[in-house]
């Protein structure tokens, strides 16, 4: 049972550091609380059902066509929609929730209410001693792995990378350095959308697809972003890893509901103690 429930609790993080890493990107260099990133979650999935699902495209394309069109969505919202209202929590915040329901509304007129299934690109399990995976999660944990290690490479060695670290830490004096800050934004609202949009992509033929589909996603990158602090990256990747490996713990002995409400409860005290969270800063 530990070998499994650790399975459980790696495999769900991997998605829940993704969706944070995003969310939290958007924070730390605009200053936007971006409710609006599950259902860019949901636009991955949505794109992943029309051409796996119905047009049999390869799995992996179409994921990967998830994530471009999503980022190409978010870059065309940001320079239009949420440019004005960089540095502006509150304001933007609201964009935001607006965004979402918009996204949400046009899904429901195209597709429908109901949920919608698809086959899975990969079926059967494989075992890791007594734990029982599945393949098509395998995928998904080695996709994110993968997403997370380019991600890291990119802010570690890239201009731009470097660039967003220096904005996120103090935008005044990087634009005195000769960085153009509106091209950080757009970078960072564009790679903050790809990522929601990898992640529903890969993680649509493992659940279903709907139009409120991103908002339990959204719920959990919020979470694991007020856990690690927000702006902080790897206050996502740490605060992922604890969500996903203490919700595999209190779901197999005390139920999902459980576990929702001991997240929250968990984040609460950390509020409480350390209000910037485990590895953030404080508010400029």
């Amino acid at each position: 049972m530990i070998e499994q429930i650790f399975v459980n609790g790696l495999l769900a993080s991997l998605i829940y550091v993704i969706m944070a890493l995003g969310f939290t990107l958007i924070f730390g260099i605009m200053r936007i609380v971006n409710f609006a990133h599950g259902e860019f979650y949901m636009m991955g999935a949505v794109v992943v059902l029309f051409l796996f699902g119905n047009l049999g495209w390869p799995f992996f394309i179409a994921a990967a066509a998830g994530g471009i069109i999503t980022a190409a969505l978010g870059v065309i919202l940001e320079r239009v929609l949420f440019r004005p209202l960089v540095g502006d929590e509150l304001s933007g915040m609201i964009m935001s929730l607006a965004v979402g329901i918009i996204l949400q509304s046009l899904v429901l007129i195209s597709f429908g209410p109901a949920e919608q299934s698809m086959a899975r690109p990969f079926s059967g399990t494989w075992s890791f001693f007594s734990a029982v995976v599945p393949w098509d999660r395998t995928v998904v944990a080695l996709c994110a792995v993968v997403i997370l290690a380019v991600f890291y490479l990119f802010l570690k060695y890239s201009r731009t990378g470097l660039a967003m670290q220096a904005v996120a830490q103090d935008p005044q004096t990087s634009s005195l350095m000769g960085i153009e800050s509106g091209a950080i934004y757009l970078a960072a609202f564009g790679i903050a959308c790809l990522l929601a949009g990898l992640a529903g992509g890969l993680m649509a033929p493992v659940y279903t697809v709907g139009p409120y589909m991103g908002e339990l996603p959204m719920l959990k990158a919020f979470v694991v972003v007020i856990l690690g602090g927000l702006g902080s990256i790897p206050g996502a990747v740490m605060g992922g890893l604890l969500i996903g490996l203490s919700e595999s713990v209190l779901t197999t002995f005390l139920g999902s509901t459980a576990a929702l409400i001991a997240s929250f409860v968990i984040v609460l005290l950390v509020v409480i103690t350390r209000p910037t969270g485990l590895m953030g800063r404080s508010a400029r």
